[in-house]
């Protein structure tokens, strides 16, 4: 399933961030966007995306993330199209109008209702730590609500942006979904234009700038920025199974994952036996060596490694702490 042909040289052509927006919201304003069968034809697209191009997806995770090939399927692609699948099973009732109960001075004959409007052009900007599912996500809800969409993939993941943004120009109408790669300065120049939504997952920093350029023009954000996943083990606790719950949550993605246990409270006998229980947890997920073992990922870029390795100097390795940086 592929866009009209000529879609390719129309995408590729360089244009500004306003004619993108531009293009984009006179595609919406012509009320091409509202019907259903448009909406759930965008989205079987989207499907259609992920499903015929699962092996090369997985390949550009693994050499962004060295992301073992069952991970990558499960989070960023079987995740994703389930997703789709809930949205397309519910949608027309979803968008049905909803009653309203009206106070009674306005009258007994008087009836309100809620009805679900599309806002108009959605900015998406994705995160590089699982740079296919935050990217396509919010595109879903943006297409069966009825907007247009402008992606931002992060320049970080370079091979899943790249590839990700080509399936997505060969799949989609550039006037109804466009695709924006670069850094820095195209995202700046993209905050500058006036959007109808912007969805930002990110770090703090980005997300205050994402707030403060939305906040000229009153545009609502949805900003998913992380946090801390702090984990308290109870004396009564089962030791081991704690030890390979929390190692599961915190390898995956290389820890690179806003869910993941980021530091473990308990008292000082339970961390006293919860230690050597990590030690043989994160043996019998990875084996002696982790570095060779097939589905342990890597850390996404040298800055990111830099900074994690600089926190070795603030403790005692228990276990690990080995590293190379090539």
């Amino acid at each position: 399933m592929t866009a009209t042909q000529g879609t390719e040289s129309r995408t590729h052509r360089s244009e500004t961030a306003a004619e993108v927006v531009g293009r984009l919201r006179a595609t919406f304003n012509t009320g091409v966007t509202r019907p259903l069968d448009w909406r759930v034809d965008q989205l079987r697209r989207l499907r259609a995306l992920l499903v015929e191009n699962e092996q090369e997806l997985i390949e550009a995770l693994w050499a962004d993330l060295r992301k073992n090939a069952a991970e990558a399927k499960t989070q960023e692609i079987d995740f994703t199209v389930a997703d789709i699948d809930e949205t397309l099973a519910n949608l027309e009732s979803w968008l049905q109008p909803r009653p309203v109960e009206v106070p009674a001075h306005f009258g007994p004959t008087t009836t309100a209702y809620t009805t679900y409007d599309p806002l108009g052009v959605v900015l998406v900007i994705a995160p590089w730590n699982f740079p296919l599912h935050l990217l396509i996500d919010p595109i879903i809800g943006a297409l069966a609500a009825g907007n247009t969409v402008v992606a931002k993939p992060s320049e970080i993941s370079v091979h899943t942006s790249a590839v990700a943004s080509r399936l997505l120009r060969e799949y989609f109408d550039p006037d109804v979904l466009s695709v924006v790669e670069g850094g820095a300065e195209e995202t700046t120049a993209l905050l500058a234009q006036r959007f109808d939504h912007i969805f930002y997952t990110g770090n703090g920093t980005v997300g205050r700038i994402v707030m403060a350029a939305a906040a000229k023009n009153l545009t609502p954000v949805t900003l998913e920025l992380g946090g801390k996943s702090p984990v308290f083990v109870a004396p009564d606790a089962d030791v081991d199974e704690t030890a390979k719950r929390l190692v599961g949550g915190k390898f995956g993605n290389a820890g690179q994952q806003c869910i993941a246990p980021d530091y473990v409270l308990a008292d000082p006998v339970t961390a006293a036996a919860l230690v050597p229980a990590l030690r043989a947890a994160v043996e019998a997920q990875f084996g002696t060596s982790p570095q060779t073992a097939a589905d342990f990922g890597r850390i996404i870029n040298e800055r990111h490694f830099d900074r994690l390795t600089r926190l070795l100097d603030s403790g005692r390795a228990a276990v690990g702490g080995q590293h190379d940086r090539d």
